[in-house]
This record gives structure tokens, sequence and C-alpha cells, in this order.
């Protein structure tokens, strides 16, 4: 791996740490995570093998991808107050994006470092074609988690945004307890 395969893969992680403090979902929320994944495809994803089982293993990660990344969404809590969204991811959330990104991250250093022919063996037995095909299924993996989560906090977020808010202070019905006390 190299410096900037280290800091890409750490930077993709730590992107959910930094919601795991409540703060405003704004632009800047969707964008840092697109961005990151977008740099990360356009190094890394030159080709989209389709020989042999290689869009097998492309789909298989993908659909994991998509169910992490909708699994984290759900997970990350939204709320409105005072006319802004506020997000924070949740504990599942928070080790959902890192399973997504760290399995990555781990499959990589372990072909890095003894898993070569494993992976050979596996990629023979199994029809997968070319190197290419592994690097096109955990990056497209990466991409599809991180749009699926994003698109599912945005969902949620418009849902949020369309119920009654209510006003700081206490809640009506609790207010009315306090006069009849």
């Amino acid at each position: 791996m190299t410096t900037t395969d280290w800091i890409t893969d750490i930077a993709l992680v730590l992107v959910v740490f930094r919601q795991l403090r409540e703060g405003r979902l704004d632009l800047r929320s969707y964008l840092v995570p697109l961005g990151i994944v977008a740099f990360v495809a356009s190094q890394y994803l030159h080709t989209v093998p389709s020989a042999g089982n290689d869009l097998v293993l492309i789909g298989a990660l993908v659909a994991a991808g998509a169910a992490l990344g909708v699994a984290g969404g759900v997970y990350t809590r939204i709320r409105g107050a005072d006319g802004h969204l506020f997000i924070k991811a949740g504990a599942v959330s928070a080790v959902l994006w890192v399973l997504g990104m760290g399995a990555r991250m781990g499959f990589q250093v372990w072909v890095d470092h003894g898993g070569a022919d494993d992976v050979g063996r596996f990629s023979a037995t199994h029809d997968i074609t070319t190197s290419q095909a592994w690097v096109a299924a955990f990056v497209l993996m990466a991409l599809t988690e991180v749009v699926t989560r994003l698109a599912t906090i945005f969902v949620r977020s418009r849902l949020v945004i369309r119920e009654p808010q209510l006003p700081a202070g206490p809640r009506p019905a609790a207010a009315a307890l306090d006069r009849t006390v």
C-alpha cells in the first residue's frame, strides 16, 4: 500500500467519526465523503472487467456496500431544531461504516502481505479473470456504501423537514400538565 492508499483509506474510516458528535447537516456533510470516494475512484477505477465471473464478484461487493450504506444511513440520527438539521452517527452506523471501509483496507493489507496467492487460487477456481476485477469490486463497494448512506440520510432529512417542528421550551402536553397542578 502506498502512502496515498493509507491516507485515503484512513480518511474514509474517519469520516464517520466526525459525525459521532452531533453537527449540522449541510452541503459539506455530503461533499466531503463524496469527494474522497471520487478521488479514490479516479485513482483506482480504470476499467470494470466483465469476463468470466468478474461481474458476479463486483455485483456481490456492490450489494454488500449498498446494504451497509442503507443500514448506516438508517442508524444515523437526524433531527430538526431552529430551522436546521442536525446529524449524529450512532454506534451501529459507525460500526457498519468501519466494517465496510475497514474490510477493504484489511483485504488490501492481507493481499500485500502474503494473501496474494490465496486470492489468485480463489480467482482461478471461481473464474475471476484479473486483479482489476478485485480493485473494481472494492472501489465500487466503497462508492456504493457512501452514496447509499448519503442518499438514505438525504431522504430521511426530507422527512424530518416535513414533520411539524415543536418550538423550543416545554412541550405543549407538559405545559398543560403544569397548569393543572
